[in-house]
């Protein structure tokens, strides 16, 4: 279990790599895998393009990687709530927890359903609520919801 500092530490590096996906032209996410010790980057992965995201390109990185066993004490950690595929994906490889920054209806809210990133309109808990095997979410985390935002803010009206 990661502490509340570990919790906003990790998310801001998140926010560091969603920048540089941005900076690489990308849409601004990012996510990172960590260990089940709660301090350590095994990986991390910025948004590639609309089906290569963030969190479903970590986690099948982390598939091919390291054992079922090790994955399922381990925590994904993203800028925003993972949209289905990518919580489909992380289930499938087995992570067993997610935290997230802020919410995808906060996204949706912000980028007015912007033609490049069409929300879905289906909460991540709900995808592993149908799961055979328990992923756990935390999220979002009000603490540093409005940074996950901030990187948002300019990148879809400049669009």
């Amino acid at each position: 279990m990661m502490t509340g500092e570990q919790v906003a530490r990790h998310l801001r590096r998140a926010n560091e790599v969603a920048l540089r996906a941005m900076r690489m032209g990308r849409h601004p996410f990012g996510a990172l895998l960590v260990a089940p010790d709660g301090e350590t980057v095994l990986a991390e992965q910025g948004n590639i393009d609309t089906v290569n995201h963030a969190e479903s390109t970590l986690a099948r990185t982390a598939a091919a990687n390291y054992p079922g066993e090790y994955l399922a004490r381990c925590t994904l950690v993203t800028t925003f709530e993972p949209c289905a595929m990518c919580a489909g994906t992380v289930y499938w490889a087995g992570i067993g927890r997610v935290v997230y920054g802020a919410e995808e209806t906060a996204l949706l809210a912000l980028t007015g359903n912007h033609p490049e990133n069409p929300t879905l309109s289906l909460p991540c808990r709900e995808v592993f609520a149908r799961g055979q095997r328990p992923t756990e979410v935390v999220g979002p985390v009000p603490a540093v919801a409005a940074e996950m935002l901030a990187t948002h803010a300019g990148f879809w009206a400049a669009r």
